[in-house]
């Protein structure tokens, strides 16, 4: 009886100096303050591939589109678009980094599959919620919606004509300063997270200045473009509706040239243009127009000289956003048009584009996209070699897509 005595206080004290050990070790871990996050706890990565064919019912094999696609036409097989993976990071509170290259170029027609760089910059917060930052590095020119809506999200396989004429990838290296409320930050974020086809942060206004060539390419004259932007998402019942303006100006030299071709003084011409856009974000249905006007260089077949020309065009894209069970479905329709010079292609090729497009992109989940689109389009590209070249046509093209998050 005394032993089990004494083994039960034994007991009792070995509990209550396990329990005294215990408080006081938890005491002691919520008092010690967390370690600072490394920066490299904040990187991410993610991507998405997109692999094409273009010739299902394919009416003329020399209806071509360089800028678009080239895959398009004759010789033209499964085609891998893009393969690019993102690394990104908040590596502290007020700077973030974002790297993008795209491990599926195509320099020209027969050679495929080369890295390039797409964006490599760097974000600098000036305010404890970054509603005010500058970014420096290589990134998109804010003029467009379409130019700024990533691809990964875009409707149609290719961005349009008229816009996308302005600037080869969207890109050039330069600084921009990005204004937007954190409200309207989110919203952006919301327009693209939730499925309804967003562009994008590119603030509410943006100015900036940047070399004029387009990516990867060095500034040729020692004269910088500038460009500035307007563009608020306002919520008005259960829609959301975005207006825009924005414009650039610039002197671009022309250095891709047939010999033969001639050219004002150093190739330098004046490159500027202004564009409004309306987007009605898909709330079920949606509407996303823009149109710019401008002046910049074409080749003139007449007299076999690249001269400075007026151009002008735009689009308007009709969508649709439903959902059944966990599957997205997208319905659209866009119809374009251009008249104008696309100054960074040889030549400074002269087009004139007329273009239906009837798609619809299925989603059955967040990792994987199936797009179908038939095209009708006719396109006058005109260059020294074919100055005499319009090409009219249909056919049906099909794209799948892998997301990686």
């Amino acid at each position: 009886m005394h032993n089990l005595r004494y083994l039960c206080s034994a007991a009792l004290v070995l509990v209550s100096w396990t329990l005294l050990f215990a408080q006081a070790e938890n005491s002691t871990a919520e008092q010690k303050p967390e370690p600072p996050k490394q920066w490299y706890q904040n990187f991410s990565i993610r991507g998405y591939a997109q692999v094409r064919y273009n010739r299902l019912l394919e009416t003329n094999p020399d209806l071509k589109c360089e800028q678009c696609d080239r895959s398009w036409g004759d010789k033209g097989g499964f085609f891998i678009r893009r393969m690019r993976i993102i690394f990104s990071g908040q590596i502290s509170k007020n700077v973030y980094f974002y790297i993008q290259p795209d491990f599926a170029s195509a320099p020209s027609s027969s050679s495929l599959n080369f890295a390039q760089l797409r964006d490599a910059y760097f974000d600098v917060g000036v305010d404890k919620d970054n509603e005010f930052r500058f970014r420096i590095g290589q990134s998109k020119v804010p003029f467009g919606f379409e130019n700024l809506q990533s691809s990964q999200n875009r409707l149609p396989l290719d961005r349009n004509d008229g816009l996308n004429s302005a600037l080869s990838n969207e890109r050039d290296i330069g600084v921009f300063f990005y204004w937007a409320p954190k409200e309207i930050r989110q919203r952006f974020s919301m327009l693209v997270r939730d499925g309804f086809k967003g562009s994008g942060d590119y603030g509410v206004f943006a100015f900036g200045a940047f070399n004029g060539q387009t990516a990867n390419r060095p500034d040729l004259n020692d004269e910088l473009h500038i460009v500035a932007r307007f563009s608020y998402p306002f919520v008005i019942g259960d829609q959301i509706i975005e207006p825009g303006i924005q414009a650039y100006t610039g002197q671009f030299v022309v250095n891709t040239l047939s010999n033969g071709v001639g050219t004002s003084p150093n190739a330098s011409y004046l490159d500027e243009r202004a564009a409004i856009t309306m987007v009605l974000y898909p709330r079920p249905f949606g509407i996303q127009a823009e149109y710019n006007v401008g002046r910049g260089p074409e080749f003139n077949k007449n007299t076999g000289i690249v001269e400075e020309s007026a151009l002008s065009g735009g689009y308007a894209t009709l969508n649709y956003m439903t959902k059944i069970n966990s599957q997205l479905l997208y319905p659209f329709v866009r119809y374009q048009y251009y008249d104008g010079g696309k100054k960074h292609e040889l030549d400074a090729r002269s087009y004139n584009v007329r273009e239906l497009e009837i798609g619809l992109e299925w989603q059955p989940t967040e990792t994987f996209e199936l797009v179908t689109m038939y095209t009708i389009s006719s396109r006058r590209f005109e260059d020294y070699a074919k100055p005499n070249n319009d090409q009219s046509g249909s056919l049906l093209r099909i794209q799948a897509q892998l997301n990686f998050r």
